[in-house]
């Protein structure tokens, strides 16, 4: 797959992942792990970009003594989950037009 549709397809993931409730990295990941393979090692850049970008923000909370980062989706995250819902459909007229057969153009 082409790496910057990967890409923007994974971030289109965390913010899904996070649209009804804060979360965590290893929780992101177990969202996410049924429908995609995600690592920590792309998890993370991703999150860094979101939050860069105003998608999403992060606060710091300790946990079993440990500090754990909790990410929340912005008004621009779900802003930009409802313009990639409106681009699917577009993307799947894409598709269905790559995938037809041959002799099926008409």
């Amino acid at each position: 797959m082409d790496a910057q549709i990967r890409r923007g397809l994974l971030e289109v993931c965390v913010l899904a992942a996070i649209k009804n409730r804060e979360s965590y990295g290893y929780q992101i990941i177990k969202d996410v792990s049924p429908y995609v393979i995600m690592s920590e090692s792309t998890l993370y850049p991703i999150l860094r970009r979101l939050e860069s970008s105003r998608l999403l923000t992060v606060r710091s909370s300790e946990h079993n003594g440990r500090l754990r980062k909790y990410y929340r989706i912005t008004e621009e995250g779900l802003q930009r989950l409802r313009v990639f819902e409106a681009e699917w459909a577009e993307i799947m007229r894409i598709y269905e037009f790559v995938k037809k057969e041959d002799g099926d153009h008409e």
